[in-house]
């Protein structure tokens, strides 16, 4: 028989452009389902539930729940919540209070881990409650999903970001000769990877790229730097906030970074600046940096079609398997076709996704470290949802000089 019940739904971690998808898909499949007595939302993830902060999400109107796809950023409020030992049993009264019987937490690794815990919780209760997690972060570094949603928009976000500071880089460039552009992505690159999808033409930006998947080769990367820049048309050099030297530590010490949340992190930052610094005192060229900050992972701006529908696309699948009494596993996207390009549904233990972190792969980036390849280019492409809006480009055919210089 059905488990018959209500449904849980919260948001954790960073917002992105697409989160709000993966809740209108679930809301809208919920619906479908009479085992699904009432839909309910976290307020701000599991710090909100502990505080028994739970809205009516089957009261919002049908033209409400369409506009979400489209509406950046959580709906529901987000957290970094970590639960602890002293959580539990408040955790499962409300659970109880409420006849939680469909628990699903749209997030990261962290979220799947929390996902994890709290079914593992109610198993040892005797309350029985499919738990099932919906992949989110910018990130793109879960395991067991050939992408994860939120991806596809930070990405056209940063190749939109990268072409446009190109232009103004070259437009300027023997005055404002090096441009570096920092992206957000911790350990892994796939964040910085995307700005290589902004070159159209061989001499377009970005001319450099640098993951923390590689080493960060101080003399390497001021070579890199000069043979760009003796080029004649500007160097746009595009930077993960997370890179690391030859020790493994982060380029720019922790004693920059502000903040710490429960799970550990530690806000990072400064590798723009530190890098701008490095080519003034060594090379002697004028450089400068943009750093777009959280703006990038949940820009309505640049939101990529493709990342919104496979984003609702999982919230749907994730109802659809918890009402097949699917529990304790994350809905992915596996990629069965590259061209045409398409993805279909798949699952992974939840515990399997919280302990597992994806870097870009060593064949997506080239020998040289400084960057990518053309299977990189192949994977990423179909995510960002069509091609960059088109720009001109002047023959710029010069006349005959009637002057003597």
């Amino acid at each position: 028989m059905a488990l018959k019940g209500n449904l849980l739904v919260g948001q954790s971690g960073g917002p992105t452009a697409v989160i709000n998808a993966s809740l209108a898909g679930l809301i809208e499949e919920a619906k479908n389902h009479e085992e699904i007595e009432a839909i309910y939302g976290m307020e701000h993830g599991v710090e909100g539930l502990l505080l028994e902060e739970i809205v009516d999400l089957g009261s919002e109107s049908d033209e409400t729940i369409s506009l979400l796809p489209n509406t950046p950023s959580a709906a529901l409020g987000s957290c970094r919540k970590k639960l602890g030992e002293d959580d539990s049993e408040r955790l499962l009264t409300i659970l109880k209070a409420h006849n939680i019987r469909y628990l699903f937490y749209i997030g990261g690794n962290d979220s799947a881990d929390t996902s994890h815990r709290i079914g593992a919780l109610a198993d040892e209760a005797g309350w029985e409650m499919h738990v099932v997690g919906i992949p989110k972060t910018v990130d793109n570094d879960l395991a067991y999903t050939d992408h994860c949603p939120g991806y596809g928009s930070v990405a056209r976000f940063n190749a939109l970001a990268t072409r446009d500071a190109g232009l103004d880089t070259r437009a300027l460039y023997s005055v404002d000769t090096v441009k570096i552009i920092e992206t957000m992505g911790r350990n892994a690159g796939w964040i910085t990877a995307a700005t290589a999808l902004a070159r159209e033409q061989a001499d377009d930006p970005p001319h450099l790229i640098y993951l923390p998947e590689r080493t960060f080769d101080r003399e390497r990367f001021l070579a890199d730097v000069k043979r760009e820049v003796e080029k004649g048309q500007g160097c746009v050099i595009a930077v993960c906030e997370g890179l690391r030297d030859e020790s493994g530590q982060p380029l720019v010490s922790f004693k920059h970074a502000v903040g710490t949340d429960s799970f550990g992190h530690k806000q990072l930052g400064g590798v723009g600046d530190y890098l701008v610094n490095l080519i003034a005192e060594e090379l002697g060229i004028k450089a400068r940096f943009d750093k777009a900050g959280t703006i990038q992972r949940s820009s309505g701006i640049a939101q990529s079609g493709t990342d919104v529908a496979e984003a609702k696309m999982l919230g749907a699948a994730a109802v659809r398997r918890a009402c097949e009494s699917v529990t304790d596993q994350m809905v992915t996207l596996q990629r069965v076709s590259q061209k045409p390009y398409r993805c279909e549904t798949a699952l992974a233990p939840l515990a399997d996704v919280a302990n597992a972190e994806r870097p870009v792969p060593d064949e997506f980036i080239n020998e040289q470290g400084n960057y990518v390849t053309p299977a990189f280019l192949d994977y990423a492409r179909p995510l960002i949802g069509g091609p960059l809006p088109p720009y001109a480009r002047l023959k710029m055919s010069r006349v005959s000089k009637q002057t003597a210089s």
